[in-house]
């Protein structure tokens, strides 16, 4: 059980930290040093921004919800 939530924690990690990379930034900051600043018509339709915002705030709650697991498990198995 301790291996199927690590291997989740990996996967949800790898996965949230691509998620965040894609985000539109919203102006100031570091995106735009990177030339995040730049406007683009290449850049997603709100709908396609709203299905990010929700498939990264899933990934999210798998992640806490590994995090506590594992928290759990090894307490108990110490």
């Amino acid at each position: 059980m301790i291996l199927l939530f690590s291997i989740l924690l990996a996967l949800s990690s790898l996965l949230m930290i691509v998620l965040v990379l894609m985000h539109k930034g919203r102006g100031g900051g570091l995106s735009d040093m990177f030339g995040g600043g730049v406007s683009s018509s290449l850049g997603g339709s709100s709908v396609a921004e709203r299905n990010l915002d929700r498939l990264t705030v899933g990934v999210a709650l798998v992640w806490v919800v590994c995090v506590f697991a594992l928290g759990l498990l090894l307490k108990v198995s110490a």
